[in-house]
């Protein structure tokens, strides 16, 4: 697949279809702001598609009909989470290529072009992801926490070997080869985990870029880091030797605070020495939090408390 090529002949190479996946849970603010964004995309508009998935949102089915005004296909899917309504999505899609978002992301103009041209080296791509503030003149704590250390797509592409789902691309005979998002763990990890034992090759496309806003307060912060405290969690199961890593991992949490200091206090994300302070008692707060949410987690066998 080519973006904006020419064959040997001079002529144009055909671009291909793309459905973006979008799911959503009652966030019709932040969907609206991602559709708008998707209008302004430079890829040709009569080649994409946008599919929206909504996950039994209490605002009901017809307020995101509404929402998405005729710039996106609404489908309703019941099982809840963000992997079904991703495959719910994809069961609808009539794209070549997949471009996977999440409804709070704002995608950048040449977010498609970028994504898509990733494709022409590598068989699924992630791209870069920008922290997003509410204002930029009072910065909450948590929101410079997350500044300096969400989102890091570059670090999860390249040294973690896998890509975020609110910003992957794919084709669509790719995914429905490799299988849907599964539910109970990091779903965005597992997948591109299971995509590459397939044989297929991962790749970041800097270029491809979508907002992301931070979480603004500590509920928000620790809310998270529960879901993904026992996503990864649960990647474990039945394997005992990924167990004995992810307990130790987990008591490494608080060092990791010491080690990671000078990456906030440096940070060219973080403007003043208050934006600084506040990182650094977040991330200090925020791993001591982590690590006792996990041995809790650990005691409880993975159950949801």
């Amino acid at each position: 697949m080519r973006v904006g090529s020419e064959n040997v002949t001079g002529q144009a190479l055909s671009m291909p279809t793309v459905s973006v996946i979008i799911p959503h849970y009652n966030d019709l603010v932040g969907l609206d702001k991602c559709l708008n964004a998707l209008q302004r995309q430079t890829y040709p508009s009569e080649l994409v598609e946008v599919v929206v998935a909504d996950n039994a949102s209490p605002q009901g089915l017809e307020s995101v009909e509404r929402v998405a005004a005729g710039r996106a296909k609404v489908i309703s899917v019941e099982e809840r989470g963000a992997g079904p309504a991703r495959n719910g999505a994809v069961a609808h899609a009539t794209g070549e290529v997949l471009a996977f978002t999440d409804s709070d992301c704002v995608p950048e103009p040449q977010w498609l072009v970028e994504g898509v041209r990733g494709l022409d080296t590598y068989d699924f791509v992630g791209g870069s992801v920008t922290v997003l503030v509410e204002d930029e003149e009072h910065v909450t704590p948590p929101e410079a926490f997350e500044r300096v250390f969400a989102f890091d797509f570059k670090t999860y592409i390249q040294v973690k070997g896998f890509t975020g789902s609110g910003n992957l691309f794919c084709a669509k005979p790719l995914f429905e080869s490799v299988g849907g998002f599964r539910v109970g763990v990091s779903e965005d990890y597992e997948w591109s985990k299971r995509a590459q034992s397939h044989g297929h090759r991962l790749g970041y496309a800097p270029n491809a870029v979508v907002g992301h806003p931070a979480r603004r307060t500590w509920a928000e912060l620790t809310r998270k880091w529960k879901r993904l405290n026992v996503e990864t969690y649960g990647l474990s199961e039945g394997q005992p030797l990924r167990r004995v890593k992810w307990l130790f991992r987990t008591l490494l949490l608080p060092a990791s605070a010491v080690v990671h200091t000078p990456k906030v206090l440096f940070s060219p994300r973080l403007k003043t020495l208050s934006q600084r302070i506040d990182g650094l008692c977040v991330l200090y707060a925020i791993r001591f939090w982590r690590l006792q949410d996990a041995l809790k987690l650990l005691l409880r066998g993975g159950a949801a408390a």
